[in-house]
């Protein structure tokens, strides 16, 4: 039976007729269609094996080509783009990470449009911060989807996720080796530069290792050499000279007698200094001899709307990390290994926790103009340097939206507003308080004084309504929240919290080496992780924990240690109006 057209074999004779059967005299056509059909099977073997060789010279040489030139194959002696980079397996780097405490997504956008409005800029104008986005991060801790400062620097300095308020200190109460400790055990030297207190949760996870943040006395100790592996510390710089100096001393917050900056000169070798006159001493990093300690505050350097205004007292942020970088810079130019930095931009969060955006967008404009110093520090050294910058947590929920439950929502908020405001509400609650101790003003007096010397003249609001400044006059207390309220309320920004908050956090980079590792949305244990391994110190990371597990045990605090904790956090709350916000040390010299 002829086969039917569907079913003719594929190299079937276009001779054969519909009905199967061949026009030709089928003695002669069978040979030929035998000897046809072995020609092209042959033909098509041939190419198929030219075709898998041909891919595999190819693919050879690419590889060949691609081993040559990628970044681990590249010496260290070798130039790409004008810089030297070192090999996976070594060579001389330095390694700088940014901390933007309490930064969040929405920071960023308020600053940015108050940045155009105030420099009168063009909406496409941005940050240098938005042309160095690099990813995101999830924050949450081992103990709560919300994290806290000491969680999140713990999961940066180790690389590991531990409980609210641990400083460098895991859920089972075991030490774990840092990334700055490994540094400095490495060769790197090493430094902190803050604007809030130095033994505030972040750069006391890098060289301390307590139970909880608030044992602020003995992270001192531990931050200048006096613990369980010595100095690891080459250069500090920040607020917080009331834990280190002894209790009684003016201006001290310890609750023991020990002279921290003493000990930390006579037995650690620390140069010191603690005013305005010491900073600049320092030549801007050109004048330091490591080990460099410099305490330029009480607590915190106030925020950068009124420091600018205080700037014969206290350095800005930006300066402290152009003294750190070329003071690190000149330490290790004879040296084979170069340094790890850690900068942070500590008072965005206080500014969240308060709710005062007016405050914020300056400290994020710092912390911006400081990120953009240290790509020029890259741009100009000759050893491969990274920078990565990223925030431990969003705080205050902010918003650039908010609207009054009995309106319709306002498509808009007002950076005007913000701009208008030339003082913090932390400072105007300290002049706020110094006015009622030296005057005793009550009711309508105090209410005009208020609107004023404070509502008007300082926040530049003029319809403060008598609701508003009987609040703040009847609760002075709570006056550095209904300061912010005033001008959040008229700009139009929400807040949900006066905490922090879960949202994921932006990573930003230079780029480099090494870096795509980060990039997309991470964890934040992976950065720190990052951290170690581009420094190569995976090993010694390993090391130090062990060591420290063997000096420092693996008990739980003992309710003795719970005790002191809690006095201490006890003191902190009464000191402070709101949590890493207003505190009585602030402002010193106006009080």
């Amino acid at each position: 039976m002829a086969p039917s057209p569907e079913r003719r074999p594929l190299l079937a004779s276009d001779d054969q007729s519909p009905d199967g059967r061949d026009d030709r005299d089928s003695d002669n056509a069978a040979p030929r269609s035998r000897w046809r059909e072995l020609a092209l099977f042959t033909w098509a073997l041939v190419a198929t094996a030219a075709v898998i060789v041909l891919a595999v010279v190819i693919q050879h040489s690419n590889s060949t080509q691609h081993s040559s030139t990628s970044p681990a194959a590249v010496s260290d002696s070798s130039v790409a783009g004008g810089k030297k980079t070192g090999s996976s397996s070594g060579g001389k780097r330095n390694l700088v990470f940014m901390v933007s405490d309490g930064m969040g997504p929405a920071s960023l956008s308020l600053t940015r449009s108050f940045r155009q409005l105030t420099q009168d800029l063009p909406i496409d104008d941005t940050l240098t911060l938005d042309r160095h986005f690099w990813g995101t991060s999830r924050t949450r801790s081992s103990n709560s989807l919300v994290t806290d400062s000491a969680a999140g620097a713990t999961a940066f300095s180790c690389g590991l996720k531990s409980y609210n308020g641990a400083i460098s200190m895991l859920p089972d109460h075991t030490p774990c080796g840092t990334v700055l400790e490994a540094a400095k055990r490495a060769g790197y030297h090493t430094g902190l530069v803050v604007t809030t207190d130095i033994t505030d949760a972040t750069p006391a996870c890098f060289a301390a290792h307590v139970f909880h943040r608030m044992q602020g006395d003995e992270i001192a100790l531990h931050e200048v050499g006096h613990g369980p592996l010595g100095r690891t510390v080459d250069l500090m710089l920040g607020g917080g000279r009331c834990h280190f100096l002894p209790k009684g001393t003016p201006g001290s917050c310890r609750q023991d007698d020990i002279d921290v900056t003493k000990l930390a000169q006579e037995k650690y070798g620390w140069n010191y200094v603690d005013n305005r006159a010491g900073f600049d001493s320092l030549g801007l990093g050109k004048n330091v001899s490591l080990p460099q300690l410099g305490l330029f505050a009480t607590t915190d350097v106030p925020f950068e709307i009124d420091r600018r205004n205080m700037a014969d007292v206290y350095p800005s942020l930006s300066e402290m990390a152009a003294t750190a970088l070329a003071a690190l810079e000149e330490a290790t130019k004879d040296t084979e290994k170069g340094f790890f930095l850690m900068i942070e931009g500590s008072r965005i969060d206080h500014a969240g926790h308060i709710n005062d955006p007016a405050a914020q967008v300056r400290e994020v404009l710092e912390y911006d103009k400081t990120f953009k110093s240290v790509l020029d520090f890259i741009e100009k050294s000759d050893t491969e340097t990274i920078l990565v910058a990223t925030s431990d947590h969003e705080t205050g929920g902010l918003s650039t939206a908010w609207h009054a439950p009995s309106e319709l929502p306002v498509y808009n908020w007002h950076p005007t507003v913000l701009a208008r405001a030339n003082a913090s509400s932390e400072y105007l609650t300290v002049l706020l308080l110094k006015h009622i101790a030296e005057t005793g003003d009550k009711e309508e007096s105090l209410l005009r004084w208020i609107n004023d010397e404070l509502v008007v003249k300082h926040l530049n609001i003029n319809d403060a309504s008598e609701v508003e400044l009987n609040s703040i006059a009847s609760n002075p207390a709570l006056a550095i929240q209904l300061f912010a309220r005033m001008v959040s309320v008229r700009a139009r920004v929400g807040w949900s919290t006066h905490g922090h908050s879960a949202v994921d956090v932006n990573i930003y980079s230079s780029g480099g080496r090494g870096t795509e590792k980060i990039r997309g949305n991470v964890e934040n244990t992976d950065v720190g992780k990052f951290l170690r391994g581009w420094l190569d110190l995976d090993s010694e990371v390993e090391d130090i924990t062990k060591e420290l597990a063997k000096k420092l045990g693996s008990k739980a605090p003992s309710q003795k240690q719970l005790e002191k904790i809690e006095k201490a956090s006890t003191a902190f709350e009464a000191d402070g109006l709101a949590h890493g916000g207003f505190e009585s040390g602030l402002y010193g010299h106006l009080l």
